[in-house]
C-alpha cells in the first residue's frame, strides 16, 4: 500500500506543479506531513540534503522520501511519479507543436501561472523561515529565536551580497553551502 501511496502522491504533485522544484516544496510538505511520513524537522533536513546533492530538487526529494518510506522500490516509484507528468507533457509538446509560445492562449496561461509560483515559493520560504529561525511549526507555538541560525543566515547572506557586488556574479551555491556548514560546526562547538 505504501508503494501505491508514494507513487500516487508524487504523481499528483508532478502533475499540478509549475515552477520547478521550489514550486513543489509546499505540495511535497503537505503530502509528507498529511501522511505522517516525516516530521517537520525531518522534512527540513530532507530539503537541505536534496539541495546539496546533484539533480533537480523535486526529484531528489521524491527519491529520498520514497527511500525513507519504502526502500529502493519506494524511491523508484516516488521518483517515477514526480517525473512522469513532466515527461509526458514534454513528449506531447515536442511531438505536436513546434512554436508553442506563438499562441496567445499559451502565453496568457504561462503569464497567469507565474504569480502563483512566486506565491507558493514565498509562502514556503516564510513557513520554513519561521520554523528554522523561530521554532514556530504551528500557529499556536510561541516563538523561540535560534540566534545561531540567525547569525549563520546573516553571515551567509552578507557573503552573498558582498560577492555579488565585488564580482558582479552570484557566488557558487556549493561554496555557500560549505561556508554555512563550516559556520554551523563552529557555532555549535562554541559553548
Amino acid at each position: 500500500m505504501i508503494y501505491f501511496q508514494l507513487f500516487w502522491q508524487f504523481l499528483k504533485i508532478g502533475a499540478v506543479s509549475f515552477g520547478g522544484g521550489y514550486g513543489m516544496i509546499s505540495l511535497i510538505r503537505e503530502a509528507v506531513l498529511t501522511n505522517n511520513w516525516l516530521t517537520e524537522s525531518e522534512f527540513l533536513a530532507f530539503i537541505a540534503v536534496s539541495e546539496s546533492t546533484p539533480g533537480p530538487l523535486a526529484v531528489n526529494m521524491a527519491t529520498f522520501i520514497g527511500a525513507s518510506q519504502g526502500g529502493v522500490l519506494g524511491a523508484f516509484l516516488a521518483t517515477l511519479g514526480v517525473i512522469s507528468p513532466a515527461f509526458i507533457i514534454i513528449l506531447v509538446i515536442v511531438s505536436c507543436i513546434k512554436n508553442l509560445l506563438k499562441y496567445a492562449g499559451v502565453k496568457t496561461f504561462l503569464d497567469a501561472v507565474r504569480p502563483c509560483v512566486v506565491a507558493l515559493i514565498l509562502a514556503t520560504a516564510v513557513t520554513m523561515g519561521l520554523s528554522v529561525f523561530c521554532g514556530i511549526k504551528q500557529i499556536s507555538d510561541s516563538p523561540e529565536i535560534n540566534y545561531s541560525r540567525v547569525f549563520i543566515f546573516l553571515i551567509v547572506s552578507s557573503i552573498g551580497i558582498v560577492a555579488k557586488k565585488m564580482k558582479q556574479k552570484t557566488p557558487s551555491p556549493i561554496l555557500m553551502i560549505l561556508v554555512s556548514a563550516c559556520l554551523g560546526i563552529v557555532v555549535n562547538l562554541i559553548p
